[in-house]
């Protein structure tokens, strides 16, 4: 594709041929190749900017930078962030403009209202595709994720590939991350969802303020606004957003679409949603009050698109389920379940909808804490773990290079201090398999933090650990 193609609708200035032939677009020097088109971009590590020259003696057909080096084929813009996001999105087309973009933001809910959006409106005869922490579905396709919130070119490359599948609708997670380094600036969305707010990312953010803005990026780029009023964030979003806006929520009675009537168990929360003169009954396969309001936003979300509550209800109603959140692994004699939720809200939010109904056995709690993230969460994580647990299970999650003993070490004072039973098992592998067998009848054991993930990141390599397997293995050798 010509440069004079690829910076349609840009405000660039520069030496460079228009003429130039560019066979794909980077902004990791180690993948310039002939023809790439490189864009440099300051990391907190590497700036691209100090690779430009060699990239084009490596051959690449021009460099785009935000400040002029003195080099021949170079294209100078504003902000080469943004200027990466519109340069692949010509590239492939702009595929976006053939499909209505829905997208979800928060700290905890992303996956679950994503994928039940995707479901609802599957169920109610639209094609869609999903962009996730799960991985990517378009039709036949599926893809796992590298990110929640891939880079520009993957992005683009995703989305055509589901315009060109047939999609009407796409729905996808937005990371803070990606919001703030503009991965989605070229993207304008039908409708925007934030679910809540609560500490995570800090160790990227620095603060609980800058990691709110980040995520309010979104609303200054969609038609639509459905958001949490129950969470005092949301309360804060709303009331700036700018756009047409909905919100949700259980408690608050000015919001627009309400729960009612919540019968809640393990396995199942039902409830009655309300919107002005509208009713509808709806049942999601998840328990908890965050369950059902995350099915609020999908239910507002959907309602939108399909113009009718009760088709938006029924339509939630019909979703199977997340892949590792709060899905029942085993049931028997003894219930496992396996869940994503690593921050102190969602641990909270898991085990305090999980507590009610353990009656008749222990509630036992595997977790652990990331290696080389946010260190100031930790303690709060395992205070959360504490105040539901019988026993706790201190293990490893993604240590990075970080000694799993030392983690655990940060976090056994907690259990000591409030003389909550708990064991250290660093490998999770086997902590896993320990407490399987020590399992007693009526027992519920809970494996936080990894949800969907099937793999531990230790000292630099990816080992494959896959707990459903685990857990599914352990069962049928014991039959």
């Amino acid at each position: 594709m010509k440069l004079s193609k690829l910076l349609n609708g840009m405000k660039v200035s520069g030496n460079y041929s228009p003429e130039t032939e560019v066979s794909d677009i980077v902004s990791d020097s180690r993948m310039v190749k002939e023809g790439s088109l490189f864009v440099c971009i300051r990391g907190a590590r590497f700036d691209g900017h100090s690779a430009a020259q060699s990239c084009l003696e490596r051959g690449a057909a021009a460099v785009v930078v935000d400040q002029s080096l003195g080099l021949s084929q170079e294209i100078i813009v504003e902000d080469t962030r943004a200027a990466l996001a519109v340069l692949c999105s010509n590239f492939f087309g702009r595929p976006q403009d053939s499909l209505k973009l829905i997208a979800v933001t928060g700290t905890n809910g992303k996956t679950t209202i994503a994928n039940v959006i995707k479901q609802s409106l599957e169920a109610c005869g639209k094609k869609a595709g999903l962009i996730g922490t799960i991985g990517v579905e378009a039709g036949d396709l599926i893809l796992p994720a590298k990110f929640t919130t891939p880079e520009p070119w993957d992005m683009e490359m995703i989305l055509r590939t589901m315009a060109d599948s047939g999609c009407e609708y796409v729905v996808m997670e937005a990371s803070s991350q990606a919001l703030e380094q503009r991965r989605l600036c070229d993207l304008h969305f039908s409708t925007a969802i934030f679910t809540n707010l609560s500490q995570d990312h800090l160790d990227y953010h620095k603060t609980m303020d800058a990691y709110f803005e980040a995520k309010c990026i979104l609303f200054g780029q969609c038609d639509h606004a459905v958001i949490n009023l129950d969470d005092p964030r949301g309360k804060e979003l709303f009331a700036r957003t700018t756009c047409s806006k909905v919100g949700y929520a259980i408690d608050c009675e000015e919001a627009h679409f309400r729960a009612e009537d919540l019968r809640l168990t393990i396995g199942q929360s039902e409830f009655t949603v309300r919107s002005g003169d509208r009713a509808a009954v709806c049942s999601v396969p998840l328990p908890g009050r965050f369950s059902v309001y995350n099915a609020l936003a999908c239910i507002a979300a959907v309602d939108r698109e399909v113009g009718d509550l009760e088709t938006a209800a029924k339509g939630v109603s019909a979703t199977r389920g997340v892949s590792g959140r709060c899905e029942i692994l085993h049931r028997g004699k003894c219930t496992v379940i396996g869940d994503y939720a690593h921050t102190d809200d969602a641990l909270t939010k898991l085990l305090s909808s999980i507590k009610p109904y353990v009656t008749d056995g222990r509630l036992v709690v595997l977790f652990g804490c990331a290696g080389r993230r946010d260190k100031t969460k930790r303690v709060k994580m395992a205070n959360a773990i504490a105040d539901y647990a019988d026993v706790a299970v201190l293990s490893s999650d993604n240590p990075r290079d970080e000694d799993p003993f030392d983690i655990m070490r940060e976090l056994e004072p907690v259990f000591t201090d409030r003389k909550i039973p708990y064991i250290l098992i660093p490998d999770r592998y086997y902590a896993i398999h320990y407490i399987l067998s020590v399992l007693r009848k009526g027992d519920v054991f809970v494996l936080c933090c990894k949800g969907h993930e099937d793999y531990q990141v230790i000292d630099g390599y990816t080992v494959y650990l896959d707990e459903r397997r685990i857990v599914r293995e352990y069962f049928a050798q014991e039959k």
